[in-house]
């Protein structure tokens, strides 16, 4: 056999003839002969042996035919034999776009999906984080103290074997340093809205039982677990920050706005007493321009979108700046905030806001509600936005847009869609469901219903009042037990899953005598035991005919 040879090499003469090789010859040759440097005689080099370079190969293009022709062929069978076994999914039609994927889309009305981060969809780590923010809320809450502390004492810290179990159950006691110093180390990246200040205000002003009735007054309906998990989301994961963000918010709900207490338990039907026969002419105020807006529809919930969350819709050419007191409108805010909190069931635990900017001027831009309904997102009610649609806004809006975007938070921003017309729109919520003042194709229309006499009397019944909230503190001091055997791994948390739905129906017999009735309970949307129906088939505009 003839040995092998390499063929098709380059001559050393064409490779020492190259132009890297001249240009090297030629700055060799000036380095010799710079006056820089004084003349030298150069040692003599022999050639070294030269270096043979392949020349540039290509693909034979009948290898390269013969290889597409056999892959072609390969999957040509494949997919015969595929066809012949699975003859359902042959007929499947072709899936546009890139995707392999031969599974159908999900219908719209189809049951939506848990989404991460939420209660059964957490990870380890974060389920993790949850037992440690369990933790730390129930120390400053004094629940997991030796003893259970008075109204003014701090609950004691407690004295961990190691120094994990140290920062989980004592890192914010009323007594520990480290309180002020976790509050400080959240005033670089989360404290926009002051709430390591107001985070310290609640430690040293109120009381550990002060603290948890503010929490399970917020908490309601919902999941506690899912509460919590707002702040963890808001906050990262960070457990130390989201703790900070949750006591603030609980301070600022109970000692600054009083929700529960006060905009929530009086309602519509408190406004309308205080309108009529308030002494206060600054109450009496507020409450006219409460109602003012109700009346008016400058914001309302109506319907879902296409995701199954509640929509809000917000019509921007209705305010005028000073038409209605400053406190008016934050309690407006916060009242359809939290109303709208009332409509939401799992897994939808967000919703959608339509700013309507038709007919928008310069006239109906107002700065101060703008910011006082960014903190609320961001700071008090965290992860609540799904979506937010600004429709049909006008060139003068977009000076001001670039003003509001600068007080956002990157996360708020990027849920902030701008829609020009109904098309655009009906990618968010369906045709069917935007309403004919919109372009849709719904007819529906917003009416006020009044406040009917005695449609909040159960709120007189103290006694049965009483005897409810009992039950839900047995309930709740249960819950709370249960969930530190679980967070500090002790059990697996079956108990505390069914004291879970038993706080739930606890909660909507409690709910007619501590929430007064709004529009969306008379209309029909909010029903007996927290049933929703976004739709009610007849609505009555009158409120005599309501049951």
């Amino acid at each position: 056999m003839r040995p092998f040879r390499i063929t098709h090499l380059a001559r050393p003469s064409s490779i020492l003839s190259s132009p890297s090789c001249r240009l090297s010859v030629q700055a060799t040759r000036t380095y010799r002969s710079s006056p820089l440097r004084p003349p030298f005689r150069q040692p003599r080099h022999f050639p070294t042996r030269p270096t043979f370079q392949l020349k540039e190969s290509r693909l034979d293009p009948v290898t390269l035919l013969l290889a597409i022709s056999t892959a072609f062929a390969t999957a040509y069978i494949a997919n015969s034999y595929y066809s012949t076994t699975n003859p359902d999914k042959a007929s499947l039609p072709d899936t546009p776009g890139p995707s392999l994927s031969l599974e159908t889309e999900p219908e719209s009305d189809m049951t939506p999906t848990t989404l991460p981060g939420r209660p059964g969809s957490l990870t380890p780590d974060q389920d993790e984080k949850l037992r440690e923010l369990w933790l730390q809320t129930l120390d400053v809450f004094g629940v997991i103290s030796g003893a259970r502390p008075s109204l003014d004492a701090a609950p004691a810290a407690s004295t961990p074997a190691d120094p994990k179990k140290k920062s989980k159950l004592s890192m914010f006691s009323r007594k520990n340093k480290d309180a002020d110093h976790s509050a400080e180390n959240t005033d670089d990246e989360n404290d926009k809205h002051g709430q390591a200040k107001e985070f310290r205000q609640a430690l040293q002003n109120q009381s550990p039982e002060s603290l948890r009735t503010a929490f399970w007054g917020m908490v309601k309906h919902d999941d506690p677990d899912a509460l919590l998990l707002r702040f963890l989301r808001a906050r990262k994961w960070d457990v130390q920050a989201a703790l900070v963000m949750m006591i603030s918010t609980l301070h600022w709900r109970s000692q600054e706005m009083h929700v529960d207490d006060d905009i929530v338990y009086k309602g519509e039907g408190g406004a309308v007493v205080d309108a009529k026969s308030a002494s206060n002419a600054t109450t009496k105020k507020d409450a006219e321009d409460f109602l003012t807006q109700l009346r008016m529809g400058k914001s309302f919930l109506h319907g879902v979108d296409a995701e199954g969350r509640p929509v809000c819709v917000v019509r921007a050419r209705l305010h005028r700046a000073g038409e209605q007191t400053e406190k008016s409108l934050e309690r407006f805010t916060v009242y359809t905030i939290d109303t709208a909190r009332m409509m939401l069931r799992p897994p939808i635990d967000t919703a959608t806001i339509i700013f309507d900017m038709t007919g928008f001027s310069m006239s109906n831009m107002d700065y101060t509600p703008v910011k006082f309904m960014i903190k609320c997102f961001e700071a008090n009610y965290p992860e609540s936005l799904g979506s937010v649609l600004v429709y049909k806004a006008p060139w003068v809006f977009q000076g001001i847009w670039k003003i509001i975007r600068g007080w956002l938070d990157p996360v708020v921003a990027s849920k902030i869609n701008f829609c020009s017309n109904v098309e655009e729109l009906s990618a968010f919520i369906p045709k069917s469901q935007i309403s004919k003042e919109l372009g849709g194709d719904e007819s529906w229309e917003y009416h006020y219903v009044e406040p009917r006499e005695g449609e909040n009397d159960k709120m007189k019944d103290i006694a049965t009042r009483d005897r409810i909230e009992a039950e839900r503190k047995e309930l709740v001091q249960k819950y709370q037990t249960e969930t530190v055997h679980w967070a500090k791994g002790e059990n697996k948390g079956e108990q505390r899953s069914a004291l879970r739905q038993d706080l739930l129906q606890n909660y909507w017999q409690l709910d007619p005598y501590v929430r007064a009735r709004t529009l969306y309970d008379r209309i029909g949307v909010i029903g007996h035991g927290g049933k929703m129906d976004f739709y009610p088939s007849a609505v009555s505009t009158s409120s005599a005919d309501l049951d």
